[in-house]
């Protein structure tokens, strides 16, 4: 997982329930609600991703847009940024995503919480969406 500031109490929220399910979740940070700049923690993320360390990550800052446009840079990694339930569920089943991305402004811990569960539970279709997904990455 990874915040900025504005994301830091959402991460907190969804990671101690995710620790609650008995799972192990990595924080590239940030460690506060101190003012700080998202790309300081997204590509410590996106890289794990990336090399294959870990096999999917959250990241969370105020609109979700500027944390899901840095990892977004790396290549193998597919960030969607989600506000809803369906969102999730359809990034994972038409996109393979391995990025959750989330607005901690714009939505509540329960419907982050869900979004999160959807995301996990919820496998890639294949089909003609594995066509469209791998002419994402740039080679």
């Amino acid at each position: 997982m990874a915040s900025d500031h504005a994301g830091y109490n959402l991460k907190q929220d969804i990671r101690a329930w995710l620790e609650s399910q008995g799972a192990q979740v990595k924080d590239y940070g940030c460690y506060s609600t101190e003012s700080c700049d998202y790309p300081d923690f997204a590509h410590p993320l996106a890289e794990a991703v990336e090399k294959g360390e870990q096999p999917v990550g959250i990241v969370i800052c105020s609109t979700g847009n500027g944390i899901c446009m840095t990892a977004n840079k790396h290549q193998g990694v597919r960030a969607a940024l989600c506000w809803d339930v369906p969102l999730a569920e359809l990034a994972r089943q038409h996109n393979n995503a391995n990025v959750l991305g989330l607005p901690a402004n714009f939505i509540s811990k329960d419907k982050a919480l869900e979004m999160v569960k959807t995301f996990f539970a919820t496998d890639f279709e294949g089909g003609r969406h594995e066509r469209r997904v791998n002419k994402i990455a740039i080679h």
